[in-house]
């Protein structure tokens, strides 16, 4: 028990200059990354998934990712900040 919370980042589809990102279907094509099928629907992981937020596309990503996929997690980072995505974190307790 403690103290310790729980992190997501939630990386929005639009460019800190407030440009709309392309290719619209950008965060389902990386959710993809940790999807699974089941009777033929696609299934998100926990850890990554698409989303709206303020009618824009976003990810959200768990922080549990830098440990549990260390390479994805650095690669979906360094793709939001080369596209100079806005970035945001949400802490919820545990």
């Amino acid at each position: 028990m403690g103290d310790k919370k729980h992190t997501k980042i939630i990386i929005e589809g639009v460019t800190e200059e407030g440009q709309t990102f392309r290719p619209a279907d950008w965060a389902e094509r990386m959710s993809g990354s940790l999807s699974t099928f089941r009777n033929r629907r696609i299934i998100y992981s926990p850890l990554l998934q698409p989303a709206m937020k303020n009618g824009n596309k976003c990810m959200i990503v768990d922080d549990n990712m830098k440990d549990t996929h260390p390479d994805l997690y650095k690669e979906i980072m360094e793709f939001a900040q080369k596209n100079q995505l806005k970035v945001d974190k949400e802490e919820d307790p545990e």
